[in-house]
């Protein structure tokens, strides 16, 4: 607390996608387009998703959502087995994260124009998915309750592959839900 009082506080905002490519550049990471969007326009989680594979994950992730409400079991599974063994607890903390990122887009785009693309397809997904403001409140509040089950089920140690499947069958059930 000392040490803190005595500190300033800096807020930088989010590099824009060319000035996040150009950092990159310089620690040697190739520049995904769809980094700038995930990171949020920082460097650190950029280089965590690029080391992680993250974007193919997150376009995974909108695919999957774009089955919904008729999800392919198969690779919802696939995505969950993933998270599975000694070794895969990046995996899974990555999973869990862009987990709650594509539920926050799905959020804010039944309510915002449009959000830049950050996986192919995304947009028409979520314009699908959450076309009202009334759908994205809906997912906003399926954003809360799969983050507190996510940091349930990591507090009892609950099987990752059994969490991550319960939050995508949530999601796809929510699918249905908004859609009809």
């Amino acid at each position: 607390p000392t040490i803190r009082s005595r500190c300033r506080t800096l807020r930088f905002d989010p590099l824009a996608p060319d000035d996040l490519t150009a950092a990159l550049a310089v620690t040697g990471h190739e520049a995904d387009p769809s980094l700038a969007e995930l990171s949020a326009g920082s460097v650190g989680e950029a280089i965590r998703l690029a080391k992680d594979d993250g974007a193919a994950l997150f376009a995974n992730l909108i695919t999957l959502l774009d089955s919904a409400p008729k999800m392919d079991r198969g690779r919802a599974r696939a995505v969950a087995d993933a998270c599975l063994g000694r070794g895969a607890e990046a995996r899974y903390d990555l999973t869990l994260r862009l987990i709650d990122l594509a539920l926050a887009r799905l959020a804010r785009a039944g309510v915002v124009i449009a959000l830049p693309e950050a996986a192919p397809n995304e947009g028409p997904v979520l314009a699908r998915l959450s076309p009202t403001p009334a759908a994205a409140r809906t997912w906003a509040e399926l954003a809360e309750t799969l983050a507190e089950r996510a940091r349930h089920g990591r507090a009892v140690n609950l099987d990752p592959a059994v969490l991550v499947l319960d939050l995508l069958l949530a999601m796809n059930a929510t699918a249905g839900d908004v859609l009809r």
